[in-house]
């Protein structure tokens, strides 16, 4: 990872979003509309179909790409055996996104993936080096991370945009009746993994403030937790069983505990949490005092039956949803 350049891997565009943060509901829509028919986005009455205004159409088609719940199919677009795994009507782990551990997942998904289509989100989650900054600072950050990756420096608007969709996206905004059902219809600010305010003595303009909620993840459930570590050490260190060390996880700019806002301590309770109902995972201690996570099969097959832990729906599966009759899996 030490040659990568915080951008390596994402996709060279910015504010393909155009402006819409996920909203309530559109992952689902999608899903639906693409079993139907893979041209549905793209056909005259997609507004129809979606039930949305002509605007949020690419949006809906952008974020279910970078999720990973949908994939180009020629001119059609089709949805991945991980929609199918979360969003299948009969067999779908949560098919309404009804619990918070379907959130985190969706953000660890967002911003791991490779390639990465949410640049800006990669950068602030893994490798923005201050908690709190203004978007200005952050705006100047990532025109440098844009040349240093080799992607053309992008348009000044074209950040600001990103960063106001990203903040829109993740920050809970004032509690005022005008904002309730902006709060509701934006899910992933349940998460609390930003606050773009000043602290309360501040008179600072509270809208060009960004801050990272570095300890947000420990409430992200140990299950999803556990899960994130494994696919991390299938796509990093080995797909192979082995082990991989919790300051790895922890620190890395790609890992769980960057991506996720974990602390270490944090980290190491939930992989303890889980290893400690399986025999096929443990964390271990080197003679140096060093811990790792170890792993007897393969991690990213490990890693699925790990999140059925997150879903009742799930429980008691040894295999993902296997036991419901389900062939979908996240591979």
């Amino acid at each position: 990872m030490s040659n990568r350049t915080p951008l390596t891997g994402c996709l060279p565009g910015f504010g393909r979003h155009r402006g819409y943060p996920p909203r309530y509901g559109w992952l689902r829509k999608v899903y639906d509309a693409l079993r139907q028919d893979p041209t549905a986005l793209r056909r005259p009455d997609a507004t129809v179909v979606l039930g949305v205004g002509k605007s949020m159409v690419p949006s809906m088609t952008f974020w279910s790409q970078a999720f990973g719940l949908a994939a180009r199919n020629g001119q059609d677009l089709v949805p991945t055996n991980r929609a199918h795994w979360l969003l299948d009507e009969g067999t779908g782990a949560d098919p309404y996104l009804e619990l918070d551990a379907s959130l985190w997942l969706l953000h660890w998904w967002l911003v791991s993936s490779e390639p990465c289509h949410v640049p800006t989100w990669r950068y602030l989650f893994g490798y923005s080096p201050f908690g709190r900054s203004s978007r200005a600072e952050l705006q100047g950050r990532l025109a440098a991370a844009a040349g240093a990756a080799g992607h053309r420096t992008p348009a000044a608007s074209v950040l600001a945009s990103d960063i106001a969709c990203l903040v829109s996206m993740y920050a809970p905004g004032a509690p005022t009746a005008a904002n309730i059902e902006d709060e509701l219809s934006n899910p992933f600010r349940t998460l609390h993994l930003l606050d773009p305010e000043p602290p309360d003595d501040r008179t600072a303009d509270r809208s060009h403030l960004v801050a990272l909620r570095r300890m947000a993840g420990r409430h992200c459930p140990a299950p999803v937790q556990a899960y994130a570590s494994l696919d991390f050490a299938a796509r990093t260190a080995s797909p192979a069983a082995g082990s991989i060390s919790l300051a790895r996880l922890a620190s890395d700019p790609l890992g769980p505990g960057r991506l996720l806002l974990t602390g270490t301590a944090d980290l190491r309770r939930a992989l303890h949490q889980v290893a400690g109902r399986r025999a096929d995972l443990a964390v271990v201690q080197s003679g140096d005092g060093e811990e790792s996570l170890v792993y007897s099969r393969p991690p990213v097959l490990l890693a699925e039956d790990v999140l059925a832990g997150a879903y009742p729906a799930l429980r008691p599966a040894t295999s993902g949803a296997a036991e419901k009759g389900s062939s979908w899996s996240l591979s």
